[in-house]
């Protein structure tokens, strides 16, 4: 069974001290891997990686993307109608929340195995 729930910052704490195994490009999204977790970007992720300022999908951001793989969060940070934002240390992988840069309902996903199978937060 899957639980849906809205998005807080209690929720997206569950990802500090997680590390993240993957950075996945589907079609029109992109997630975030973490053993477990997902984290999904439905609106175009944007962030920095130390100097280098990215915004998917412009330039060389997927190339750049890549380089989170095997960081683990800091911190985070929820911004409501602002953005998300996971930082690792001098990192920063940021998903937009407002409405203009929706294509849809939702810009993002959390989704947290359980014993009872899934817990999705959405915003």
């Amino acid at each position: 069974m899957t639980v849906i729930a809205e998005l807080d910052e209690a929720a997206l704490r569950q990802l500090v001290g997680c590390e993240v195994s993957a950075v996945c490009f589907v079609r029109d999204y992109v997630e975030l891997h973490f053993d477990g977790p997902v984290l999904r970007a439905v609106s175009d992720p944007f962030g920095r990686y130390g100097c280098w300022g990215w915004r998917f999908p412009e330039g060389n951001s997927a190339t750049v993307m890549r380089n989170y793989i095997s960081k683990t969060v800091d911190e985070v940070e929820l911004v409501p109608d602002g953005f998300l934002a996971l930082d690792f240390g001098e990192h920063r992988f940021a998903v937009p929340l407002d409405e203009g840069s929706r294509t849809g309902p939702e810009s993002a996903h959390l989704l947290m195995p359980d014993a009872d199978g899934h817990r999705m937060w959405i915003c």
